[in-house]
């Protein structure tokens, strides 16, 4: 259960950030990118959990019915590295653009 929760917060942290920067005065869009490490990590963290929630599986005699939960898991902590790794790549191109914006 632990790994679901943290690959759903990982995949809600980026849309998130930038859901609520629509209702601040004082941030931006870009400061949404200070959420990327958050959701990385979360990620990380479901992933990791549910490797250690299937090789503790693997170990019991009986199903333990959750096996589903655990698949499902690991899908929300793959999307929530890949969106947290494509908002790195937006702010590298952002600041790409913004580099040779400057220097015309």
């Amino acid at each position: 259960m632990a790994a679901f929760l943290a690959g759903l917060a990982s995949v809600a942290t980026l849309p998130v950030a930038v859901y609520l920067t629509r209702f601040s005065d004082r941030y931006e869009l870009l400061h949404a990118g200070f959420a990327i490490p958050l959701g990385l990590g979360l990620g990380a963290l479901a992933l990791a959990l549910t490797h250690r929630a299937r090789r503790l599986g693997a170990l019991r005699v009986g199903r333990d019915g959750r096996s589903g939960l655990v698949r499902v898991a690991g899908v929300l902590g793959i999307a929530g590295v890949c969106l947290a790794l494509a908002g790195l790549v937006a702010l590298g191109v952002y600041g790409l653009l913004e580099y040779v914006g400057s220097r015309e």
